[in-house]
């Protein structure tokens, strides 16, 4: 699994090395005919035994009885089985079973799924930890990503509708934590683990963070405690596709995800991961086409079924729209380096009808050096870099990666969902490019297109506030400080701002925007301190090792005179970490 954010294994998309795009459909059957039954899942053999293999057998949506029946008769057992897509999950130890299978009748093509043996755990899961809880945090402030996407402003004109549903699909979600169990949705939450459902209660919760922290991005609640979601009104269900132990989202997780996610009522999800153990799957080999013609057609299935689905592009650096070279797969065994093509897909990032995100630097504008890009691949882009947000256990930390934008997208696409229940995936995704902040290309000969549409950063940065139908109100007074102030251990140091020309008092909602660079935020005091000496606690001593404080508060002056010498004062409380103001900006 590629986990999108830069604290994680080899396959989430995204807080680290990670990839995802569009791809074509490779079966002779169209995708878009893909529509139909319910899935069906098979009884799990009796045992497991070493050696077992996972594979993908693809064959008409529909009626498999025969294929399963096929299976069965050629040393192979039914694991899984989603008729409506024509995708059966089987297991088998004989090193023969793909080649066999591809010669039965009715058979379209097989692809073992991994190249490492199915776990044990598989054929009798257990239920992964329901962690103890930390106590909540006496404060909620707005961090810069929000505003950035001008998420804050679109909470007061419409925060999300708990109609509107977004799953996780990710290692799982702490449904306990007290930011995300106001808006938790255990009814349609499950375990996809191995690439069959498991329903009891608890199979959903997380095997990492990884999901966790994408969750809280996505909907933590507005109610005083820690960070607060792109979109605080919806719910969010949990479907866990990471296994345990790994982490890794092989094909059928991913499937058994996707399926549900159409089966359950998904607005939107979330897919912060690409497909493991393979970052790019090229249709020229025979495994890797059967797992891009089972994951398309899960995809393809959710979207007919009103599920839109966003994706992370993952945090390799590299140009997806083109590719020459994968040296991490497979990533369950031993990489080898081997040319690749653009006929080669990360997904599902790259699958056709999928929101592919890149992540912006904490400027905002940048493109995060980690971020892969892509004309034509990248759809639009969101805040990745030190992204604060939930982690089991009540707990909350900073995270990098694709894996941290594409949940602020896909928190969007449920702002657009709640605000015009008519609309298709198809329309959603068209209006986040419509509504996205142009960003023109850097200095930077990789960056190719215009203003309004380029490699970097697709459509550009999405726009909350646009979504819910608002517009941003005038730009205030603004004044900023860029010099330096070092922050020795146990000490105390100030930096000023010198306001004039602003007439009478401040507002009650005064942004001040902090960045400071130190190594441990947990020892460090924060306050905003007003011309006549009042003081407004911004951070305390919150966010244990985390390093780096780089958000924007929203402080209540509004009994302040807005002219003087305003201050940032901060106290350090330890020893060993130390760091400096790095600047600092008030907007009136």
């Amino acid at each position: 699994m590629r986990l999108a954010a830069t604290a994680l294994g080899a396959s989430l998309a995204l807080a680290g090395p990670v990839s995802l795009a569009q791809a074509a459909p490779l079966d002779n059957e169209p995708l878009s005919a893909f529509t139909a039954t319910a899935p069906s899942v098979a009884a799990a053999p009796a045992a497991w035994a070493a050696g077992t293999r996972a594979y993908l057998v693809i064959t008409t949506p529909g009626d498999t009885t025969a294929v399963r029946t096929a299976v069965a008769n050629n040393g192979g057992s039914v694991f899984a089985s989603y008729d409506a897509i024509g995708v059966i999950v089987a297991h088998s130890t004989s090193a023969s079973f793909a080649a066999t299978m591809r010669g039965v009748s009715g058979v379209q093509k097989v692809g073992a799924t991994r190249t490492s043996d199915v776990p044990a755990d598989a054929y009798n899961p257990a239920l992964p930890a329901n962690p103890a809880q930390s106590a909540a945090p006496a404060t909620e402030p707005v961090r810069s990503d929000m505003t950035q996407i001008k998420a804050d402003q679109a909470w007061a004109v419409n925060p999300g509708s708990a109609s509107v549903k977004v799953g996780i699909l990710d290692t799982g979600v702490d449904d306990q934590h007290q930011d995300l169990a106001p808006n938790f949705n255990a009814a349609d939450s499950v375990s996809c683990a191995y690439g069959k459902t498991d329903t009891r209660a608890g199979a959903w919760r997380d095997v990492d963070q990884h999901g966790t922290h994408v969750a809280g991005t996505v909907a933590a609640a507005k109610n005083g405690k820690g960070a607060i979601g792109v979109a605080p009104g919806v719910k969010i269900s949990s479907v866990r596709i990471a296994e345990p132990g790994s982490t890794l989202f092989f094909a059928e997780n991913t499937v058994c995800g996707l399926v549900w996610a159409g089966d359950h009522g998904f607005k939107v999800t979330n897919n912060s991961y690409y497909t493991d153990p393979w970052q790019f799957n090229c249709p020229n080999n025979l495994d890797q086409a059967a797992i891009l013609e089972g994951v398309g057609r899960a995809q393809a299935y959710a979207e007919g079924k009103g599920s839109l689905q966003v994706a992370a592009a993952g945090n390799s650096n590299v140009d997806l729209a083109n590719k020459t070279t994968d040296t991490s797969s497979p990533n369950d065994s031993t990489p080898v380096t081997r040319t690749i093509t653009n006929d080669c897909l990360d997904i599902p990032a790259e699958l056709p009808g999928v929101v592919t995100v890149a992540a912006n630097g904490t400027s905002g504008t940048s493109k995060a050096s980690f971020s892969n890009f892509g004309r034509d691949v990248i759809e639009v882009s969101a805040p990745g870099e030190s992204v604060y947000s939930t982690v089991p256990g009540g707990k909350y930390s900073s995270l990098s990666g694709t894996s941290m934008a594409s949940p602020h997208v896909a928190g969007v696409a449920a702002l657009l969902a709640s605000a015009n229940p008519s609309y298709t995936p198809a329309d959603i995704r068209a209006t986040l490019g419509e509504q996205a902040t142009d960003l023109a290309c850097p200095s930077d000969a990789r960056c190719t297109g215009t203003t309004a549409k380029n490699s970097f950063f697709g459509e550009g940065r999405v726009d909350a506030l646009k979504a819910v139908g608002g517009s941003t109100p005038p730009p205030g007074a603004y004044f900023e400080n860029l010099a330096d102030v070092a922050i020795a251990d146990n000490a105390t140091v100030e930096s000023s701002i010198t306001v004039s020309g602003v007439t009478g008092n401040a507002p009650a909602t005064l942004k001040v925007g902090v960045d400071i660079k130190h190594t441990y935020i947990g020892d460090l005091k924060v306050d905003l301190v007003a011309p006549d000496g009042t003081v407004y606690t911004l951070h305390n001593r919150t966010g244990s090792g985390t390093d780096n404080i780089a958000q924007t508060y929203t402080v209540n002056a509004s009994s302040e005179v807005a002219n003087g010498v305003w201050k940032l004062r901060v106290n350090d409380n330890a020893s060993q970490d130390t760091g400096k103001i790095d600047a600092w900006n008030l907007t009136f």
